[in-house]
């Protein structure tokens, strides 16, 4: 019996064989109408991006060996469109791995493509994708068609489409789980690849499977439709199913998934999510683009109205063969082993793989067998890696390999026999880092390396906690060791900050008259139970005072914790404003520039944050004064709405974070209209006046996107609110207080230029 991998890999070439590979095709001829003017650049950014190709920015050089010679011959020899445009520079191409299922072949094609095209390495995603960054748009065709030799594509790896299909890296092996979701995450990823019912969406569709509730690998709660494996006996015959659930998200507002149905059977999974395509492409938002995924409009309508729609579209919904073609022998569909099971060979003392067996190693359900983690610092591994992680696979498994979404990879199927001959061959190839879902296991999105969105350096942060974590972990209490700790670069959560036990995004402030990267601290979130429960920031810190931010929580922690507490229930019972306390110390006393230049760099980048001194006067030092003061409330009001929150106090907590948008924004205002009153009518009106109309709120922050916040907000304004419209607004408010942030920080740097110009 072919495994689960294999038969992906066979159907899937059938489609690139014809529709995908005519589609490569057409996208090679539009990358030339493109050059010659004659496709309108947003047209083109949204075919790109179904296609998976991004753009990416340069400006912090921390990946740019070897490729800034081959960026700027590019940029000279065939940039004919002007700054801004897709040709000024290579970009990144995302690469889809439903599930997280490749297999040797596959990594040695990503090795050859990675030292070709790229600069020699793989990034693992949080979806389980592959990225390659410093990719030419022109070579993007030649890299599709590559990669569908070995049965992987591109299409729809971003864009308003079907993003990559996830399932637990431990499905079919996991002793915990109902049954293998396998078949279903592959049968679901095949049908809609390039759906018609799935091309109309106002954003991005995520869908995700996982084997059971009390883990986190497939995150359920995270996503647009989530199913979790569950059993159920009818008739004397057990009969499979999913909790289904649906409307979830991250992005810079999370939103908890609702429950769609307490058991959909599984010939009902790909229907039903066809139905609710169907739903969110006819009836979710397209011209607002911060309010345009699912998880709006489950919010606008309720999960009853939702329901009612989605089933009447079901059953209007025409059947179709592939509903159960794709689902035909799933029940028999298994991977196999290569070598026969055994029993694992005792320790000879090596402290590091006594570590390494500790945390990377998970006995599968079938004896004699183990799954095991290749932990992989900051999701990267270089082509040579991938081309060991290819023949160590060969020679211990039949090809059993999966991406994972903490950016690890699991080899399944190894005999606990094999396991110290696997240790050396992954150490061999210094991929034997132990640690594995561990403190120092931190997850990262690429940050200002790479992404245009970031603020802060998400992955030199990262780094540097990692080095520091690794070095501790001896010494660490075994509950420290086992938190989770994320860090995005920016709001929008790419780095899953907010289910994150720790979690961290990147904010900027002015201190001195200089911008310093700083990053807002997130607690509350949980990671175990498919993303049980979601956090929220409570204090911005410099960047430079993180890793002892980190310290002096984890150590709180150990301190004052109840026995056996988690550190979720820690920080429900301590409560987030005594953590804050613990922390307050860092938000002040900031050393001079010359004193201490390094405390105005980004870590990972010696060069000043920014673009450095904004200029300093009495009529800037009056403004300035106003405004801290003006958002140092808003904050505090912003803070203290999360308490009432955690108190049960809705109503309350609500109101508090509608009043903080009305006080930032007007802190904004008084800068250019000092007799605004406090009415909020004519704060919102002067607002939207100023800086709204005249667009001074857009910029690479979305601070357009985020004053709609406050524009919806206050036309909301006296409604009753819930726990879940609370914690929204509470969120909701918060960016629109970093946004107001930053508009206020790029207009005092011009205005810095102007005065350094006059002088």
């Amino acid at each position: 019996m072919k495994a689960s991998n294999t038969i992906w890999r066979d159907r899937l070439k059938g489609r690139l064989a014809g529709q995908l590979a005519e589609e490569i095709d057409a996208f090679e001829t539009e990358i030339e109408l493109r050059r010659q003017g004659k496709i309108d650049e947003v047209v083109f950014a949204e075919t790109r991006l179904r296609r998976g190709a991004y753009g990416q920015r340069y400006d912090n050089g921390q990946r740019h060996d070897g490729v800034e010679k081959r960026t700027l011959a590019y940029t000279e020899g065939v940039n004919t469109k002007g700054p801004n445009t897709v040709w000024d520079a290579p970009g990144m191409l995302r690469i889809k791995i439903p599930y997280g299922g490749t297999s040797p072949e596959q990594l040695e094609a990503m090795a050859e493509l990675a030292e070709e095209y790229s600069d020699g390495i793989a990034h693992i995603t949080t979806r389980q994708d592959f990225q390659l960054h410093y990719v030419h748009i022109d070579d993007t065709p030649t890299i599709m068609r590559r990669l569908a030799e070995v049965g992987i594509t591109t299409r729809e790896a971003c864009g308003n489409s079907v993003r990559n299909v996830t399932g637990c890296p431990f499905a079919g092996v996991c002793p915990d789980e109902a049954f293998d979701v396998t078949p279903y995450a592959k049968a679901l990823a095949l049908f809609l690849l390039g759906h018609p019912d799935a091309q109309n969406f106002g954003r991005k569709f995520k869908p995700t499977f996982s084997g059971c509730g009390q883990h986190s690998c497939g995150l359920a709660a995270i996503h647009d439709v989530g199913f979790t494996a569950q059993t159920r006996v009818v008739d004397g015959k057990e009969q499979r199913g999913f909790r289904f659930v649906v409307g979830g998200g991250l992005g810079a507002v999370p939103h908890q998934a609702k429950l769609f149905d307490e058991f959909l059977p599984v010939d009902e999974v790909l229907p039903m999510t066809q139905a609710i395509a169907r739903v969110f492409g006819r009836h979710g938002e397209k011209k607002n683009r911060s309010r345009a995924r699912l998880k709006f409009l489950l919010s606008s309508w309720g999960i009853e109205k939702f329901k009612e729609t989605v089933l009447e579209e079901r059953r209007n919904l025409h059947e179709d063969p592939k509903w159960t073609d794709y689902l035909s022998g799933v029940e028999s569909e298994i991977e196999t082993a290569l070598r026969s099971p055994g029993e694992l060979p005792a320790s000879d003392g090596d402290e590091r793989y006594a570590r390494w067996l500790q945390t990377n190693i998970r006995t599968q359900r079938q004896t004699g067998y183990a799954a095991v983690t290749v932990a992989l610092p900051l999701g990267d591994l270089t082509a040579d890696q991938l081309r060991d992680l290819a023949d160590i696979v060969r020679k211990f498994t039949n090809g059993t390999i999966r991406t994972t979404v903490e950016q690890n990879f699991v080899i399944r199927w190894v005999s606990k026999a094999d396991v110290p001959a696997l240790f050396a061959a992954l150490d061999a190839a210094c991929l034997a880092d132990p640690g594995a879902s561990s403190i120092s296991d931190l997850v990262t999105c690429p940050g200002t390396d790479t992404c245009k969105l970031g603020i802060s350096s998400s992955r030199g942060l990262t780094a540097e906690l990692r080095t520091r974590l690794t070095k501790q972990t001896a010494q660490m209490d075994e509950a420290v060791r086992s938190l989770h700790v994320k860090v995005s670069g920016c709001f929008n959560s790419c780095g899953q900050h907010h289910i994150a036990d720790i979690g961290f995004f990147g904010v900027n402030r002015i201190v001195n008259g200089f911008q310093v990267p700083h990053f807002q601290v997130v607690l509350g979130g949980q990671w175990e139970e498919n993303a049980g429960s979601y956090g929220l920031p409570v204090v911005a810190i410099a960047s430079k005072r993180v890793p002892e931010a980190l310290e002096r929580i984890t150590d709180y922690y150990v301190r004052t914790r109840e026995e056996d507490e988690t550190f979720t229930c820690f920080v429900k019972r301590v409560g987030k404003a005594q953590i804050r306390k613990v922390l307050d110390d860092l938000t002040k006393d900031a050393p001079e520039h010359d004193g201490d230049p390094t405390y105005y760099s980004d870590w990972g980048d010696p060069r000043q944050y920014g673009t450095g001194d904004i200029g300093k006067g009495e009529c800037a030092g009056e403004v300035v004064s106003q405004y801290q003061f003006a958002m140092t409330d808003a904050e505090r009001m912003v803070f203290e709405g999360q308490i009432l929150l955690d108190e049960g106090k809705a109503q309350k907590a609500g109101e508090d974070a509608y009043a903080a948008m009305i006080r930032a924004a007007k802190a904004l205002v008084q800068i250019r209209y000092d007799d605004v009153s406090d009415d909020p009518d004519e704060v919102v009106d002067e607002f939207r006046e100023r800086y709204f109309d005249t667009k001074l709120m857009f910029d690479p922050f979305a601070g357009g996107k985020f004053a709609n916040y406050l524009f919806s907000a206050h036309e909301r304004s006296g409604v009753m609110f819930t726990p879940d419209s609370a914690r929204e607004l509470i969120a909701e408010a918060q960016l629109f207080v970093e946004a107001v942030h930053a508009c206020y920080n790029r207009m005092r740097m011009e205005q810095g230029s102007l005065t350094d110009t006059t002088d």
